[in-house]
């Protein structure tokens, strides 16, 4: 369904990107946001399953300049790998990047970011600091309990796993739901319960937040009336 192409970046690199087109109408843009094992086949299947459910969706590479082409493993060498990575990558060249495939899709209707992992922190910095998006979702970003109390500027929906290790679950979703605009949704799952290609994946669980994560997009993108109900 989908394509590899080349996007421009706002510093002039030309950085992978996948691009997965809507079947039927189109409903909105996506901009996914990888974890950091790079554009994965998992990754291309989600944009692609997007894509089916009527979204336009823009998946960068975020690591491109450093290692293009990057598609890791999900064993010990490829997590290595994808650490010494994440160490030289910039966070706000990841935001900087999410912005202009946000402009890219905005003239086309509603836009939304989300973000698995590492890609689930920067939907969330995204969210606060970038205008025109209609919504957020993040996936269990590892950066979130540092982040947390950055308000976004658009509503957000957040999927966390009740048993994941490396965010403190209390404190992070006390701090999330400060905020009037955001849904935190909790499984019975630890961190990268999404990913059938990781050991927590948790089936139930990630079709659930995906069932979640379409309705959300679904009321966002949809205007309301002059009374506060959806437009038929």
């Amino acid at each position: 369904m989908g394509e590899f192409i080349k996007v421009a970046m706002a510093d002039g690199a030309l950085v992978e990107t996948y691009r997965a087109t809507p079947q039927g109408a189109r409903r909105g843009g996506i901009v996914l946001l990888q974890e950091i094992f790079g554009l994965t086949l998992h990754i291309q299947e989600q944009c692609d399953r997007l894509a089916a459910a009527g979204y336009e969706v823009l998946a960068p590479s975020l690591f491109d300049r450093a290692a293009p082409g990057l598609r890791l493993s999900y064993d010990e060498a490829g997590w290595k790998q994808a650490i010494t990575l994440l160490r030289g990558h910039a966070f706000d060249l990841g935001v900087d990047d999410t912005a202009t495939c946000v402009e890219r899709l905005l003239p086309a209707g509603p836009v939304f970011v989300l973000g698995y992992c590492y890609g689930g922190s920067l939907a969330w910095a995204a969210a606060g600091r970038l205008s025109g998006l209609s919504g957020a979702v993040c996936y269990y970003g590892g950066k979130l309990p540092a982040i947390a109390a950055q308000p976004p500027l658009c509503p957000a929906l957040v999927h966390l796993g009740r048993d994941d290790a490396e965010i403190p679950m209390r404190e992070t979703r006390d701090a999330l739901e400060r905020h009037p605009a955001v849904e935190v949704l909790t499984y019975p799952a630890g961190h990268g319960f999404n990913s059938d290609r990781r050991p927590d994946f948790d089936a139930l669980s990630a079709e659930l937040a995906f069932r979640e994560t379409l309705r959300f997009f679904e009321k966002q993108a949809t205007p309301l009336s002059d009374t506060g109900t959806p437009e038929a």
